[in-house]
């Protein structure tokens, strides 16, 4: 037994030790986007939209349907934000913390590979769509977490297994930093369907971006049986003039373990 478990009020100064060094940090030592615009920038660099209802395994739906309070709440605090030259978007820094008194509900938050429900649950679909657009622009991810398990199985997934961003109020942060001399602006907001956002900058970039599986498998541990979940990311640029492709890069390589088990069609390879 973990020494946390047995005296569990360590986890909680743990907590707030990280809390306290986030905030010093917010402060002192990174220059985080503040300032908002109302009128968009003139030039689009990317744009992504995802679907505010989807069926997630057996988890109570009344949990999607709070989910939605939470991101319109939470997305008025991004929407319109300027990421100036050497400036770090920072998703709890605009956000805050998301408190009942705030107007928060009850939403789904995932720990440790179970579901649970939590004020402010469900932000985590607001740190997917950013993180994805991002990967789509000259923004630099500086700070991006992933999820330890795999616990849902696909259902209407649209973007590569992966590419998710865990977020938890302060220090499991989000946060691209822009190395460029280009302003960008973000754009996001809730309609009936879906969260929909846009990257937007003030001048023309010369880049577009391509995000690509490959190697997707699942295998079966021949030790223990767990079945896990693999696949490789790469990001392709290329010259928007020219079309021609600059670089192929591997972005990262993910192997988690599977909370479910995938249909009988899908093929599940034994592990050397």
């Amino acid at each position: 037994m973990r020494i946390a478990q047995r005296f569990p009020f360590l986890h909680t100064v743990s907590i707030w030790r990280f809390r306290v060094l986030r905030w010093m940090r917010w402060i002192f030592f990174q220059r985080i986007a503040t300032h908002h615009r109302l009128r968009p920038l003139p030039f689009r660099v990317t744009s992504h939209e995802s679907l505010l209802l989807r069926k997630l395994g057996d988890a109570d739906m009344r949990l999607q349907t709070n989910k939605i309070t939470n991101l319109r709440l939470a997305s008025a605090k991004m929407n319109g934000i300027i990421i100036r030259p050497g400036e770090t978007f920072s998703f709890w820094r605009l956000v805050g913390w998301p408190t009942a008194k705030k107007g928060y509900v009850t939403g789904m938050l995932l720990s440790n590979g179970k579901v649970q429900e939590g004020i402010g649950g469900g932000l985590c679909q607001a740190a997917n769509l950013l993180y994805w657009m991002a990967l789509h622009s000259p923004l630099v991810t500086t700070e991006r977490h992933r999820h330890s398990y795999d616990i849902f199985p696909d259902s209407g997934r649209v973007l590569p297994f992966g590419t998710g961003a865990a977020v938890y109020y302060n220090y499991v942060d989000l946060q691209f930093h822009n190395p460029t001399d280009t302003t960008f602006h973000i754009i996001i907001g809730v309609n009936e369907t879906h969260l929909h956002g846009e990257i937007r900058s003030d001048i023309l970039t010369p880049h577009s971006y391509k995000i690509i599986e490959r190697d997707h498998r699942f295998t079966r541990s021949r030790t223990t049986g767990k079945i896990f979940r693999e696949n490789n990311l790469y990001r392709q640029t290329f010259d928007k003039r020219t079309g021609n492709m600059l670089s192929d890069e591997l972005l990262y390589k993910n192997h988690c373990e599977t909370l479910y088990r995938p249909e009988s069609k899908i093929l599940i390879e034994e592990a050397p």
